[in-house]
């Protein structure tokens, strides 16, 4: 799951907060392994992201923990952010 929120005039840069909690990974390990990847992804692509703050929560739990398939579920959220909204005006 993916929050974000807009940061104030005069900041140049998108940051990353991280929620990786023990209920639903048990292992140390696998925690700071799903830390570990979404960091690299963030850093990977943060100039092409908006000037926000953003916080990673992990909402399920991932079975396997493959390594492959949560970069692409990032990538994919990023994706979504980066992407221009679309307003509904009502008429």
């Amino acid at each position: 799951m993916l929050h974000y929120q807009p940061r104030p005039e005069g900041s140049t840069d998108a940051r990353l907060g991280l929620v990786v909690g023990k209920k639903l990974l048990k292992r140390a390990v696998d925690r700071n392994r799903v830390k570990r990847i979404v960091r690299e992804l963030f850093r990977l692509r943060r100039e092409a992201l908006p000037t926000c703050d953003l916080v990673v929560r992990l909402a399920a739990k991932p079975r396997p923990l493959d390594g492959k398939a949560l970069a692409a579920d990032f990538s994919g959220l990023l994706d979504r952010l980066a992407r221009p909204r679309i307003r509904k005006d009502s008429a």
